[in-house]
This record gives structure tokens, sequence and C-alpha cells, in this order.
């Protein structure tokens, strides 16, 4: 594990990484949720870059920046034991320019403001300069890193909805991924500042994530008034007599506005004070039917038993391998080589692409597809299409125009979806993920059977195999959105069983899972 102490440094080392790079960027004082964080970035690419750094510029004077908890000796020691390739450890004067620095913003330095209705709401209010610091630090770091990926906590729900809109907005480098909220065994959220808490404190800290479960408790009951969801938060926390409620507000998860009712999602966010400790918290809440996401390596069968589970449950199916066959299609009908990402972004920017579910004879689904209103359903299922598929899948524009529409599609849930990412990155809240695999041999001997009964009578059973291999690696190794299974998924090896018993033990689990 290598220790960068100066941003030329880090500089440095970044010209020399040929692979993708996953960054982490922390104050230190690194604890599970961290660990989380770390562990996710070493699945998802080869290099990890942790920063530890306290960012004077996003305290305000009068809070904690001369206490905050700096480990140093035990956060290197994590970072070494969870593999992590490289740790960026600047000064203040190293980053900033200013050795004297102190918290608050400084009119000697550039800041980066995010638009207002992201930083007046919810922390905001009672920190008003703080996203601005955040903002600043975070354009400085990305713009060293040059990450792959950044990922970042989903308990600063804030600091990670003004985070995507910066990148966006001044188009930074990474894709921002955010991780679910790492807890205690008794619910409390982690975080740095929890070391703050006496024992009496702690206990009476566990009545923001209760407050949380009791509005969730709510919705599933049929309450979608703000004020009752509120109520039920505010009932819970002033039960604490040392705890002061900072604030309680149910927003947009998207821009943070607030919502009168929770019609499809929304944020429910808190923040209170124990002694001079403020702690944070908040709970995706949802009306939204359940998504079952399939993800799994090419062959594995996810489109056949995708479509059988969404019959089986009176699910939507969507087939988003046809998605990105389709434009693979309609690349190669207009002689565009499946890696020139310039030529697809023109491609998409009026790329007409319609799904229609149907419902076969037999009772089973397909979904036809569309482009331009000519129907390209079997078209899009030839070997020359399937041999540049996966190519045309690794361009960025074509990723993100997919999941996009992917996941507003996905806006009512109520449906199954398969494809290489579709848990890790489409659908990372879907309430059931499955990883459905079999051995490449497996794979190579079902496919042949489909080539098969396409009319190639000259099969080479091994060519298939190592095509296979070959396709799993690059799927692996690529830099965007990359197969893995998803820690919460359940894996599922199909060989030597039938399609029927597959269907089975994902409607069961369904099943156990949603009620």
């Amino acid at each position: 594990m290598q220790l960068l102490e100066s941003s030329l440094a880090l500089q440095q080392w970044r010209a020399r990484c040929a692979s993708a790079v996953g960054f982490v960027p922390t104050m230190g004082a690194l604890h599970a949720g961290h660990a989380s964080l770390i562990r996710r970035a070493a699945a998802e690419n080869p290099q990890v870059l942790v920063s530890i750094f306290v960012n004077p510029t996003q305290f305000a004077p009068g809070e904690d920046l001369e206490r905050y908890p700096r480990t140093r000796s035990a956060d290197l020691a994590l970072c070494d034991s969870l593999g992590v390739t490289a740790v960026f450890l600047p000064s203040i004067k190293d980053l900033y320019g200013e050795a004297s620095l102190g918290a608050g913003p400084s009119d000697r330095l550039t800041q980066v403001q995010p638009p207002r209705h992201l930083t007046t709401g919810l922390c905001g209010r009672s920190r008003p300069t703080h996203f601005s610091g955040v903002a600043t630090v975070v354009t400085k770091l990305l713009n060293l890193a040059r990450p792959t990926r950044a990922y970042f906590g989903r308990k600063d729900a804030q600091q990670l909805a003004i985070i995507r809109q910066l990148v966006r907005d001044l188009n930074l480098p990474g894709e921002i991924i955010g991780c679910p909220i790492v807890r205690e065994a008794d619910g409390l959220a982690l975080s740095s500042r929890n070391r703050y808490l006496s024992p009496t404190e702690r206990r009476q800290a566990i009545a923001l994530s209760q407050g949380l479960s009791r509005a969730e408790a709510l919705l599933r009951a049929g309450v979608h008034d703000t004020g009752e969801l509120i109520a039920a938060v505010e009932a819970c926390l002033s039960a604490q007599p040392d705890l002061r409620i900072d604030y309680i507000e149910l927003v947009d998860a998207d821009h943070l506005q607030p919502l009168a009712r929770v019609e499809s999602g929304a944020l429910l966010a808190v923040a209170a004070y124990l002694g001079t400790t403020r702690l944070i918290d908040n709970r995706m809440l949802s009306t939204r039917q359940p998504i079952i996401a399939i993800d799994g390596p090419a062959g594995a069968g996810k489109s056949t038993v995708t479509k059988l589970v969404a019959r089986d449950l009176g699910l939507l199916y969507l087939d988003t391998g046809a998605m990105y066959r389709s434009v693979t299609w309609a690349a190669r009908q207009q002689g565009i080589a499946p890696n020139d990402a310039i030529a697809l972004t023109r491609l998409l920017a009026d790329f007409d692409l319609e799904l229609k579910p149907d419902r076969l004879e037999d009772g089973s689904l397909i979904t036809r597809v569309f482009v331009a209103g000519e129907e390209i359903t079997t078209a899009i299922r030839t070997p020359e299409v399937t041999a540049q598929v996966s190519t045309v899948a690794a361009q960025a524009p074509v990723r993100e125009f997919l999941v996009r529409m992917q996941r507003k599609l996905g806006d009512r849930g109520g449906l199954v979806a398969e494809g290489r990412d579709i848990g890790t990155n489409v659908f990372p809240q879907a309430e059931v993920k499955i990883f459905l695999t079999a051995t490449p041999a497996e794979r190579a001997r079902r496919r042949a059977r489909d080539l098969e009964a396409q009319g190639l009578t000259e099969v080479d059973l091994t060519a298939l195999e190592q095509e296979i291999r070959d396709r799993d690696h690059q799927d692996s190794t690529r830099e965007i959105a990359p197969l893995r299974q998803a820690e919460d998924a359940y894996e599922l090896v199909t060989d030597g069983m039938t399609i029927e018993q597959v269907v089975q033990q994902i409607c069961d689990r369904y099943r156990a899972v949603v009620g």
C-alpha cells in the first residue's frame, strides 16, 4: 500500500494507473461503514484509492474541527488489511495553499457553491457554509484523483445529492456510487462522531433509527401524509430526555424539496443533538411495488428465467439485454464500430427505442423491440449482434442512456429485470437480488443447443466455451459497470437444474422476502 502525502505524488501515481480506480474520500476515523465502501470499491476496481483529510472548509467556527477524531495509524492499518492500493494524506497547505486555514469559508480561496435548492434545507439550515466546503474539497479531490468511480455513503444523503449534481454540472471525472447505510446491531447508523457519545447518550441515540422505522411501518400500513409520518418520528425522539431535534423532514431524494405526501419515493431525514454531538440518519420510503433484479454472466439463462418468473409472479418483464442489443443492431445498420463512443453518442441523440411486453399463446412473456417503429425482436438475436453487444455495452454513453431509461421504467416497481449489472448499479435498492450463474462448460452446451435450433449444425463446443470465458473476463474487468455479484444477492448456480427448478427457487425467495 502506497502513502501519497502530496497532490503531486497523487497525480504521479494516478498517471501510472492503466486500469480502473475506485476512490473512497474520507475524513479518517474509519469504521465499518467506511470499510463497506472500500470493499465495494475493491470489488469493482483493480485499484483502490482512499483519501484521509479533515477538511476545514466544511466546518463552521465553533464546530468540532479541532476535536474531530484523528486516528491515522488505525486508519492505515484498516486500509492495508482491506487491500487498498494507495492512501492520499494531504496537508491543508498542500491542498489549499493556506497553512493557517481554519474552520469556515475563506475569502482568499475559490469556493464551489452548489445550487441553493440543494443546500438551504435539511442540514444546510443549521450549517449554511458546510456544503460549499464539501463541494470545494470534493471538486479538488476528484480532479486530482480522476477516479473511474467514487464511493459515498447514503447516510449523508444531502451530501450525496449535491455531489451527484456537482459532477453533472462541472463535468467532473468519475461515476458517483451511493452505498447503503451501515448500522450497529441496535440500528444506530455508524458515524465517526458516535465515539463522542457517553454511554447514556449512546443508548438514547438509537431513537433516530427507531423513529424512522416507526414511520416506515406507518407507510406500509397506508399512511402517506407527511405530517403524520413526521409526527411519528418526533414522538420517538421526544421521548429521550437529552435529545434535541434539529430537523425532521420528508423530501424528494433527488432535488431535496419538501413533499406533502409520499406518492412514490421519498427521503425521510432526521438530525438531532445529544449533548454537543450532532447525529443524522435517514430512510428511503417507497410505495412502489417490489423489484426482482437478476444479474449474472452471459449465457446463464437470465432472459429465459426472468420471463418465466415474471409470468408466475404476475410482474412486468424488463428485458434489458434486448435494450443493449437494440443499440448494437442500430450501430451495425449504420456501420458504426462497436467501440466508437463518439458515433454512438450521435446515434443515441435521437434513438427511438420502444419495448412492448407481449404474452404468447402458451402464457410465456416476450418483449417485442422496436427501433423507429421497426420491429427488430428477432434481428437482435443474431450471432453478429451477440458478438458485438458486450463491446457496445461497455461504452459510457450507451450505458448512461439505457440506465436512465431502465430506472424510469422501474419507478413504479412491480417488475423483474435481468442484466449484467441490474442489482449492483441499475436497481441497487431491489428487494430481491439474484446472481444467476453456471459453469462455462454448462453455458457453452446451452448456447450450442440454441445455435443448433437456429439451424447451425457445425458448432464447436470448445470454441464456444472459450468465447464464454473470454466474455466473462471482459465483462468482469471492464471499467463501466463490471460484472459483480452484489453483496446482498443470492447466488444461484444452475448446473444440473431444470428451468422449472430455477424459476421455483427464485419465486420462493421472492415470496419469503416480500410476503
